[in-house]
C-alpha cells in the first residue's frame, strides 16, 4: 500500500498531479484543495489512496491528512464515489465540509452537482458522529485563504484550463464555457481555482 509520495512536481492541473519520483512520474488525481495547496511548490508530498478496479487502478492524493480521511469517510457511504467525493472536497474546504455535516445542513450539500436529498441526508447521518473525531477547525481549512494567490495568470488561460478540469470533473464543456466566460466577466483577475469553486455552485 501507498502511504505517500514525495517527490518533484512535474506538472499540475486543478484535477491531476503528476509527482516525479526517482524518475518515476506518478499521475494523482487531486481535488480543487489539494491544487491549492501545492501550486507553486517544486517539491511536494501528497498523502494517497488507492483505488483499484478490474478495469483500473487510480491513485488519489491529498496535501493534508485531515482531506485524505474526509475523502475515505465519504467514499465510506452508500452511493458516494471517488469521483463524487473529490467533487465535494472541490466545493467545500476541509472545515465548511465537516461543519456542513456537523450542523445536518443538507441544503449546502445538495448544491454539489450529483448530490440529492437522499445522498445529502446519507452523508449527514453517517459521517455526523465521525468527523469530530478529525478535530478540524477553521484554521485547518487548506486551501481557503490561497485563492487569491495566484490572480497574474491571463484570463484566456485560466479560461482553458477551468473549463478543461470541469469537464474532467464530468461537466458538459458547453455549459461549462458559458459559466466561466460569466465567472471571468464579473471577476476578470479570478485564479482559476476561484473560478472552479464558483462554476461548481453555478453548473
Amino acid at each position: 500500500m501507498i502511504e505517500y509520495l514525495k517527490g518533484t512536481l512535474a506538472d499540475l492541473t486543478p484535477t491531476l498531479a503528476v509527482v516525479d519520483c526517482n524518475g518515476v512520474g506518478y499521475g494523482v488525481n487531486i481535488s480543487l484543495n489539494t491544487f491549492s495547496g501545492i501550486q507553486g511548490k517544486e517539491d511536494v508530498k501528497l498523502w494517497i489512496t488507492e483505488s483499484i478496479r478490474e478495469d483500473a487502478y487510480q491513485l488519489w492524493g491529498f496535501s493534508t491528512r485531515v482531506e485524505r480521511e474526509l475523502f475515505l469517510l465519504l467514499t465510506s457511504v452508500s452511493g458516494i464515489g471517488a469521483g463524487m467525493a473529490r467533487m465535494i472536497l472541490s466545493a467545500t474546504t476541509p472545515a465548511e465540509l465537516c461543519n456542513i455535516i456537523s450542523e445536518g445542513n443538507d441544503k449546502m450539500l445538495k448544491q454539489v452537482k450529483g448530490i440529492g436529498p437522499k445522498a445529502a441526508q446519507r452523508i449527514i447521518v453517517d459521517l455526523k458522529d465521525k468527523i469530530g473525531a478529525l478535530g478540524v477547525d477553521a484554521a485547518a481549512g487548506g486551501g481557503a485563504s490561497s485563492l487569491g494567490a495566484q490572480a497574474t495568470v491571463i484570463n484566456k488561460e485560466v479560461q482553458d484550463e477551468a473549463v478543461s478540469a470541469l469537464t474532467m470533473l464530468g461537466f458538459s464543456p458547453a455549459p461549462t464555457h458559458k459559466v466561466v466566460q460569466q465567472i471571468l466577466c464579473e471577476e476578470p483577475n479570478a485564479p482559476v481555482e476561484k473560478v472552479i469553486k464558483v462554476a461548481l455552485k453555478m453548473l
